[in-house]
């Protein structure tokens, strides 16, 4: 059986993974500093927390559910006391971009992160179509990236992601780097920066136009539904031609020319640098 040391267990992901680790054949040792996310897990899982020296020995692979401003702290504590051939599991391709790990050649860094439910999907239960962040009922696909240690190890990574996101239903391999791509490039300096856009704009319409909340966001989400459909290809279909008016009119109202530097790499580390 594989032992597992979960770092940072009773912290908001790491109830998370706690949960859907006990499903599993994984031995999981669980640690946590901060009483509040011991209790935590004492309530809500059955679960006690050992001392982080006892859930390290003998761990094959180490999760670190921490947030990413002390990974780099975390890491350093943590690395240099592992076994030769230990894996270590990061949830985000920030802190690993960012160099904030230990170099240590004998051990396996890897870096694996959920893409969420997407939109359109074919969940048939009020649980899944509720599950909008994913890891409990709601099916999603997961970002793996074996950034050091042998081949055969990507395999146990997989194996890791699979039961920590689950139910998983695609997986896919890449680097760190085209990982901080996706993340925080594409879907929260791009992605987020519109949503949050658009929910301002549903609020100045309601303001200026003196129709509800409730009729500008039905309004709003439901237009975003089949003009999400028919731009990202999940239907057939075409947009007016006042609607392609109106997008020619609009961007670049909304967005400066420039906008796609947002994706070059010296931007990406210039947002990885500010989040860790």
């Amino acid at each position: 059986m594989t032992k597992v040391a979960l770092l940072g267990a009773g912290g908001k992901m790491g109830v998370r993974l706690a949960t859907n680790l006990a499903k599993t054949d994984f031995d999981v040792a669980h640690v946590e500093v901060g009483e509040a996310g011991r209790a935590r897990l004492r309530d809500e899982l059955g679960v006690e927390c050992i001392d982080q020296n006892a859930a390290l020995e003998g761990a094959e692979v180490v999760i670190l559910a921490v947030p990413d401003t002390v990974i780099g702290k975390v890491a350093a504590a943590v690395v240099p006391t592992l076994a030769p051939g230990t894996m270590v599991v990061v949830l985000d391709a920030a802190a690993p971009f960012a160099g904030h790990l230990p170099e240590r050649d004998d051990v396996t860094y890897f870096v694996t992160h959920p893409c969420h439910p997407p939109i359109f999907n074919d969940e048939d239960t009020p649980e899944g179509r509720a599950d909008h962040f994913g890891g409990v009922a709601a099916k999603q696909g997961v970002v793996n990236a074996l950034m050091q240690g042998p081949r055969e190890h990507y395999q146990l990574g997989d194996r890791v992601a699979r039961a920590i996101y689950a139910p998983v239903t695609r997986s896919y391999e890449v680097t760190v780097k085209q990982m901080a791509m996706l993340e925080p490039g594409l879907s929260e300096t791009v992605c987020a920066s519109l949503l949050s856009v658009m929910r301002e704009a549903l609020d100045e319409t309601v303001r200026r136009s003196g129709v509800s909340h409730e009729c500008a966001r039905d309004f709003l989400l439901g237009h975003m539904n089949i003009l999400g459909a028919v731009l990202f290809e999940e239907r057939e279909g075409a947009f007016s031609d006042a609607c392609n008016k109106a997008i020619e009119f609009g961007k670049p109202m909304l967005m400066r020319d420039d906008w796609k530097r947002v994706f070059e790499w010296d931007e990406i580390a210039a947002s990885i640098e500010r989040i860790t």
